[in-house]
């Protein structure tokens, strides 16, 4: 193999140890084992210093990489590596020769590093991401909820759309108290929902025990808890858009479906697009690409790549959010394949659309410019004119076509 990296560092990074291997021109090789202690990393980085090694590479094992990609980054060119990339090949395996192998893949230029954001990005990943669990945390003690109240033979879940909305808060609380029956509590019903009071009074009607209202004071205190959570959490991300990113949040939020969850896309993609050579590299380290499945000539379906998880999931809920957003061209686009491909695919692509978007405003910085819902339509307008006549002649009907004034 043709060497390209003078003197390089392959690291094979644990919990507790990392195993680090130097090799380059005019050094001998040499393997040595370092504890993830901050003052073990720092005489790592010195005895790196001391062999002028210039890049180092390393597998991106959990989270271990990270204190010591922090401790590294500002001295060494250092290569985060996918471990699926790197398979060494079967037969006898230690942390030693991982290292070694690692170095010397490094130096033959074999290894192609992660995207690892600035470290502004990464905090707002951080707090996006964290946002999230809060999120996910709300809902689960919502369901709860809803489940002891079914548990009371409470059938509010079955009437109220949301049973967390303005009435089914209040209904809530005054099953609490007890101190009102079940006309009384159909009776704070508001809105729509004030049409079926008769199904309401039905629904109040069960047998609320004790343990039940103690599980669910507890789940609403929780609840209320993560509320103010998040309450706090979402200035603090409002305090990073504005500090580093608010031109690029303000062009995002320009995206039907996006709108103020465009932090999250910077948070998992960053604002410098030329890291990624065109958006369909973008598009398949984000893992919304369609896959390709091919052998002996013969194209079967393949699934989307692996990529970014938390950003496959929220493009997934800004395809969806756009896919109801009435006179646009994504909800054009979504109804267009819903019908061919079923509702999941047709979701992953709009999200890879969204997502071809984002790359195209953050690289070129204007806002999106909306299509309209029949964009689609005009542009394969003979073609949807002809296969109309043609079923219609079918049919046993003579068309003529007269354009509308």
């Amino acid at each position: 193999m043709d060497i390209i990296i003078k003197r390089g560092c392959g690291l094979d990074v644990h919990k507790k140890t990392i195993a680090a291997c130097i090799m380059g021109i005019g050094i001998k090789k040499e393997i040595r084992t370092y504890g993830t202690m901050t003052n073990d990393l720092l005489r790592l980085k010195g005895w790196l210093k001391e062999n002028s090694v210039t890049h180092v590479a390393m597998e991106s094992t959990g989270i271990y990489w990270k204190p010591v990609f922090n401790i590294l980054e500002d001295s060494f060119d250092v290569v985060l590596v996918n471990a699926r990339h790197v398979k060494n090949v079967p037969g006898r395996k230690t942390d030693v020769q991982d290292s070694e192998w690692l170095c010397k893949l490094l130096r033959s230029g074999l290894v192609k590093g992660s995207f690892i954001p600035p470290i502004e990005v990464r905090e707002l990943r951080d707090l996006t991401r964290y946002k999230r669990k809060l999120i996910q945390a709300a809902t689960s003690e919502k369901q709860r909820i809803e489940k002891i109240l079914e548990d009371a033979n409470i059938k509010l879940s079955s009437i109220a759309s949301d049973t967390f909305g303005a009435s089914g808060s209040k209904m809530i609380e005054a099953l609490m108290k007890g101190d009102l029956n079940a006309e009384e509590m159909a009776e704070l019903s508001k809105g729509r929902l004030r049409r079926r009071k008769e199904e309401l009074r039905e629904a109040l009607v069960g047998n609320m025990r004790e343990n039940h209202k103690f599980m669910i004071k507890a789940s609403l205190g929780h609840i209320k808890a993560i509320e103010e959570e998040l309450s706090a959490l979402e200035c603090r991300i409002q305090e990073k858009i504005e500090r580093h990113f608010k031109v690029e949040y303000e062009l995002l939020k320009t995206i039907p479906g996006v709108k103020e969850n465009a932090s999250v896309i910077i948070a998992e993609i960053g604002i410098n697009m030329d890291i990624f050579p065109t958006e369909m590299h973008l598009s398949s380290w984000a893992g919304m690409s369609p896959g390709n499945n091919e052998s002996a000539g013969k194209k079967k379906p393949g699934t989307i790549t692996h990529g970014n998880k938390s950003l496959k999931s929220a493009l997934t809920e800004f395809a969806w959010v756009a896919a109801k957003t009435e006179g646009t061209y994504l909800s054009a686009k979504y109804r267009s394949l819903a019908g061919r491909r079923g509702q999941k695919k047709a979701l992953v692509a709009v999200g890879h659309k969204i997502l071809i978007m984002c790359y195209h405003i953050l690289k070129h910085k204007v806002p999106y410019k909306e299509l309209g819902g029949n964009y689609l339509d005009e542009r394969r307008r003979n073609r949807i004119t002809k296969g109309y006549v043609k079923r219609l002649n079918n049919l046993g009907y003579t068309v003529t076509l007269h354009e509308a004034a």
